[in-house]
């Protein structure tokens, strides 16, 4: 059997694939396909195709589907393809940080970067046609913090509006710095309800993260309402503050701390308008 027919017979079960709705396949089911097919004679024809930019490789084994609308960058989004690749990892996740703050609204300075949150051991941020894509890993993920976003693949997970905010805090450092953090929080501020302030997302989130939050959110951002809240909610909690430097990789000589949150005020902050 020659490789032209071969790609061509992959060709067209890949098409079939797509007219039923899917938008990605695994090496695995191009094998049960096949089965008369060699391993080797597969992957040959899948490295064609590919070359062809009719499919993507994003994953060892896991392959996209490029549609003809987004055939010019040679990748689907990111939003498209997450919750199946999610699956075929059998990992937990959400889309978290800048990318969960775009969902909710706050999609200034927005990157060509897309977030994910899932469960260890840590993956590699993966970068296909000029779309990153950044994994961060957490221990925990409380499914009763996560939305479900429907899109035209499927269906999203994404942050609740009170997580991304403690997130973009936490890993302040993977986005850009406080300063963007803190602009994107003034942002999200007008979908942020205190009743989103749960045990939960203490639960989930450092207490540290939570101090830097509710300082942020008085002093920076003049969202008193929802500073209070917050700090009501964690008295409610019984949690306890400890002095903590805003930033946390400055020196904190010579800077002092208010007493509610007790957030030593060691950087500036400027938001960008």
């Amino acid at each position: 059997m020659g490789q032209q027919v071969i790609s061509g017979g992959l060709r067209d079960w890949i098409e079939q694939l797509q007219s039923k709705g899917k938008i990605a396949f695994t090496l695995s089911q191009a094998h049960e396909a096949f089965p008369d097919l060699s391993e080797n004679a597969v992957k040959l024809s899948l490295k064609r195709l590919s070359k062809k930019k009719r499919i993507v490789s994003i994953y060892k084994g896991y392959y996209l589907i490029v549609d003809l609308k987004y055939a010019s960058k040679g990748i689907l989004p990111p939003a498209l393809y997450i919750d199946g690749f999610m699956q075929f990892l059998k990992r937990p996740y959400y889309v978290g940080l800048l990318s969960a703050a775009a969902y909710h609204g706050a999609a200034h300075q927005q990157p060509q970067e897309f977030f994910i949150i899932t469960s260890p051991p840590a993956l590699r941020a993966t970068q296909r046609k000029g779309i990153k894509v950044n994994y961060i890993s957490k221990k925990a993920i409380n499914e009763n913090l996560i939305e479900i976003r429907k899109t035209e693949s499927g269906y999203l997970k994404i942050s609740s509006p009170a997580l991304t905010a403690i997130d973009l805090v936490q890993y302040e450092k993977r986005i850009g710095g406080m300063n963007r953090a803190a602009t994107v929080i003034n942002e999200l501020a007008e979908v942020l309800k205190p009743e989103m302030f749960t045990p939960s997302l203490f639960n989930e989130s450092s207490t540290h993260s939570i101090q830097r939050l509710g300082y942020l959110l008085e002093y920076k951002l003049g969202q008193q309402e929802l500073a209070d809240a917050l700090l009501m909610k964690v008295r409610e909690a019984n949690l306890s503050f400890f002095r903590v430097p805003l930033k946390a990789d400055l020196p904190v000589k010579g800077f002092f701390s208010e007493e509610k949150w007790k957030v030593i005020a060691n950087t500036e902050i400027e938001i960008d308008e």
